[in-house]
């Protein structure tokens, strides 16, 4: 069975910086990209980064300037670097792997950035 596990999660105060970490576990062969995506209280899920088992990477707009997204997917890991959090960033912030066949979801860590 495939689990994902988030952790690094908290407080941290606007401008601050933060690492979350993301480890997949029970898969056999490795996964084909690994991200985060996040949900603002009273807002839709969204996207925030990728990291391809290529090693291309991809943001959202809002975030490229201050994440970085990095990680070893033959290891099924992967983490994201805040620098410069805004209180705008509070979320809970999931991990996600997709394979060929579906993705697979962790349960969620949650970002409070205070102002």
């Amino acid at each position: 069975q495939v689990q994902l596990v988030e952790s690094g999660g908290g407080l941290v105060q606007a401008g601050g910086t933060l690492r979350l970490s993301c480890t997949g576990s029970g898969l056999t062969g490795t996964f084909n990209a690994m991200g985060w995506y996040r949900q603002a209280p009273g807002k839709q899920r969204e996207f925030v980064a990728t990291l391809s088992s290529a090693g291309g990477t991809n943001y959202h707009d809002s975030v490229k300037s201050r994440f970085t997204i990095s990680g070893d997917i033959d290891k099924n890991t992967v983490y994201l670097d805040f620098d410069r959090a805004e209180p705008e960033d509070t979320a809970i912030y999931y991990c996600k792997a997709d394979t060929w066949v579906r993705d697979y979801w962790g349960p969620g860590t949650q970002v409070t950035v205070s102002s």
